[in-house]
């Protein structure tokens, strides 16, 4: 484990709890463990469903959270008035490209429309080698079983290349999460970006 170093994690997730508390705890665990591990969180800025679980854990735990909300759902969202930074922006695609700019690895928590398209976007970036961050999957009670099988099944039809498939990494609770990036912090560090496409994202 990288403890220590000034490295921010970013976490997709929803703003509603979810239909079991099983989904809240492990908001609250990743964002525990990840200021425990001396990480910087970075996330969607609500104080609200499994965003605002992730954020209140990892400030209890003495850690540094930033939070990017667009201004139109800073009320439909809640915006998090706690935080060590909230940047409102103007629209989604500003979002997502400051929290990319801020982070170092990307996790996704069950989510809904919303979480989907955020990660897959960054593995895709990841895809055109515009970054070289980690991508996991917390694949709580089998959520994202039904996913995992399409990317499989894209594979065999020849849509998606086996290398590619192999981006998004699954995890099936915090330490795992962890585990997973910092080894591929290990193994991507020495690995260019190609900062011509990198443009495409701001």
């Amino acid at each position: 484990m990288l403890k220590g170093s000034k490295k921010r994690i970013c976490v997709f997730c929803a703003s509603a709890d979810g239909n079991t508390p099983e989904y809240l705890q492990a908001a609250r665990d990743l964002g525990r463990k990840i200021a425990e591990a001396g990480f910087g969180l970075v996330y969607g800025g609500a104080s609200v469903g499994l965003m605002g679980a992730v954020a209140d854990a990892a400030i209890t735990a003495g850690g540094e959270v930033i939070g990017v909300i667009p201004d139109i759902i800073m009320e439909r969202e809640i915006g998090h008035t706690g935080l060590t930074e909230l940047h409102i922006v103007r629209t989604m695609h500003e979002r997502k490209a400051l929290m990319a700019d801020k982070s170092d690895a990307f996790v996704a928590l069950p989510g809904g429309f919303g979480t989907l398209e955020e990660f897959i976007e960054v593995v895709t970036w990841a895809q055109l080698r515009i970054h070289r961050k980690p991508c996991v999957l917390l694949n709580l009670n089998s959520y994202y079983d039904g996913l995992l099988a399409f990317f499989d099944h894209a594979v065999e039809q020849g849509l998606i290349k086996v290398e590619n498939r192999d981006l998004i990494k699954m995890a099936h609770n915090a330490n795992e999460v962890l585990e997973i990036i910092s080894q591929e912090w290990d193994t991507k560090q020495q690995m260019p970006t190609d900062t011509k496409l990198d443009e495409l994202v701001r």
